[in-house]
C-alpha cells in the first residue's frame, strides 16, 4: 500500500465519508489525538501519534 501525506489522509477521511472521530473512537484513541497527526502538530516520531501515522498509512520521516 502507498504512503501518504498528511492531507491525502485528510481526503481519505472525506473519500470514505467517515470522520475523524469514529475512525479514532475504532481505533482506540481520541480525536484529538488524530488531528494532531492530520494537521502535523504531532511529530510522530515515538508512542500515540506514530501509532496513528502507521494505522492511516502515512508517510513518516526516516521510514
Amino acid at each position: 500500500m502507498k504512503k501518504r501525506t498528511r492531507a491525502e489522509a485528510k481526503q481519505w477521511f472525506r473519500d470514505q465519508n467517515l470522520t475523524v472521530s469514529d475512525w479514532a473512537r475504532a481505533n482506540g484513541c481520541t480525536s484529538t489525538e488524530v488531528y494532531r497527526v492530520l494537521n502535523g502538530q504531532s511529530k510522530c516520531l515515538y508512542g500515540r501519534g506514530k501509532e496513528i501515522a502507521r494505522k492511516l498509512n502515512i508517510e513518516l520521516a526516516g521510514e
